[in-house]
This record gives C-alpha cells, structure tokens and sequence, in this order.
C-alpha cells in the first residue's frame, strides 16, 4: 500500500521560510505524480503545487514564485516555502497518484492517496 508520511510544518514569522516533506513508501512499478495541498477549516483543500515523474511543475498562482516543489528519487517529496504570509497558514497534505492518470498535474479521478497532513501557522 502506498503511504505517504508529511513533517516539516512549524509556527512561523511572517517572511520566513520552511521546508516540508513527505515520505513515501509502497510505490510499486508504477510512476507516480506527486503533489501538495493545503487546506484551512471550513474551506476546501486547494492544490498547491504538483511535479510528475520527469520532473515536471506546477504551481498556483499564490505561491508561484515563493514556493519549490521537488523530490529526491521516488520516495522523497519536499516544499520549500519562501517569504512566508499569514495565508499561507493552512494543514498541508502530500498526495499521489500513477501518473497515467494525471496530465499537467491534474488527475482524471483527482489523487487518491494522502498523507495526513502537517500543520504550518504563519504570523
């Protein structure tokens, strides 16, 4: 079984930088695309960044510029957080998915597999 296994999230001032990461473990044969996610209470988990198995990025809009997504082989994946805002504070969730199901980031069926989450407050 894929799991997926976040760390990294801390309190935080307000222009300062973290770097999360996942640990992923389970993957098979398959390429997987990877990606992060971040959700406040009361709202719906918003896609932050994704990278696919050649390495390929994206990024949404509020974090294009202060955020890098990368990995280390298939098992590490990690998002680095610059110039932090008090809206960046949200749980952040690592997620997966074989990319033969994903384009450009984006999965037909969205990504099935899902660390719990890792908790970042910026103030």
């Amino acid at each position: 079984d894929v799991q997926l296994v976040e760390s990294g999230g801390e309190s935080v001032q307000a222009g300062g930088s973290l770097r999360l990461s996942c640990a992923a473990s389970g993957f098979e044969s398959a390429r997987y695309c990877l990606a992060w996610f971040r959700q406040v209470p009361g709202r719906e988990r918003d896609k932050v960044a994704t990278i696919d198995s050649d390495g390929s990025t994206t990024y949404s809009d509020s974090v294009k510029g202060r955020f890098t997504i990368s990995k280390s082989g298939r098992y590490l994946l990690y998002l680095q957080m610059n110039s932090l805002r008090p809206e960046d504070t949200a749980m952040y969730y690592c997620a997966a998915e074989p990319c033969v199901y994903c384009n450009g980031g984006d999965c037909y069926n969205g990504y099935n597999y899902w660390g719990r989450g890792t908790q970042v407050t910026v103030s």
